[in-house]
């Protein structure tokens, strides 16, 4: 390993988000702490009207813009629509579709996709996911500054946050089907991911089961793909006469 690679800070970034209700007012915590140092600050901010996913993406972008160098960056938060959008590569491909999920439909939230994307580029980013609400210290203290952010009077306009843009894809939750992974959740907007069936014994008088379903890591909404259903070859039954 070179110098300049030993000179690379190893950083921890902690990040939580948060809007109530949804959309509503928001807000998010980040703790950076530097390994082996002793370094440790705190950041927050509430905003006016903002979503769950925006405070998720803008409290990891918050920490990595607070960087004054070229880091190493382990990144710990409980929104798997952050870590999926980056290490599933989703985020990658909407820019490189101009920012379009499909033919007609666009990526909601691409400017802080675009910010995140371009803070990667900058640093060494790994990122991993919590389970919320686990008694992890980190991720709880970043849920208690992201509450006292939404309930403190300092709060700023989310310039980048469309609300009827917001409302148009959560009013149209019977159009479309959800068929790939990636394809955004009905109810709350979030990529879903594909899960496979555990139990693919099936049962008596059964003629199919599915494969495989999707599933929204945000309000855990399932959703049965067509294209997954397995049709099941029962012998024939036996001749009487």
């Amino acid at each position: 390993m070179d110098n300049y690679s030993k000179e690379i800070p190893d950083i921890d970034l902690f990040s939580d988000g948060g809007a109530e209700p949804n959309p509503g007012k928001g807000g998010y915590g980040v703790i950076l702490s530097w390994q082996g140092k002793g370094y440790r600050k705190e950041f927050s901010q509430g905003y006016k009207v903002t979503t769950n996913n925006r405070m998720e993406l803008l409290g990891v972008i918050t920490g990595l813009e607070k960087l004054k160098t070229r880091s190493r960056v382990n990144v710990y938060t409980d929104s798997r629509y952050v870590v999926d959008g980056i290490e599933n590569g989703w985020a990658q491909k909407w820019k490189i579709n101009n920012w379009y999920r499909t033919k007609s439909e666009k990526a909601i939230n691409a400017d802080l996709w675009e910010r995140l994307l371009n803070l990667i580029s900058q640093h060494e980013v790994k990122f991993n996911w919590v389970k919320g609400h686990n008694g992890h210290p980190e991720n709880e203290r970043c849920d208690y500054l992201a509450t006292q952010a939404i309930q403190s009077d300092n709060l700023m306009e989310d310039t980048g946050f469309d609300l009827q843009t917001v409302v148009k894809t959560t009013n149209t939750k019977a159009s479309g089907k959800i068929k790939n992974e990636g394809d955004l959740c009905r109810h709350c907007n979030t990529p879903v991911v594909k899960r496979f069936t555990k139990d693919k014994i099936p049962k008596p008088n059964q003629s199919y089961f599915f494969e495989y379903y999707m599933y929204c890591p945000q309000c855990k909404k399932m959703y049965m793909v067509e294209e997954a259903k397995k049709y099941i070859d029962h012998p024939d039954p036996p001749r009487l006469f």
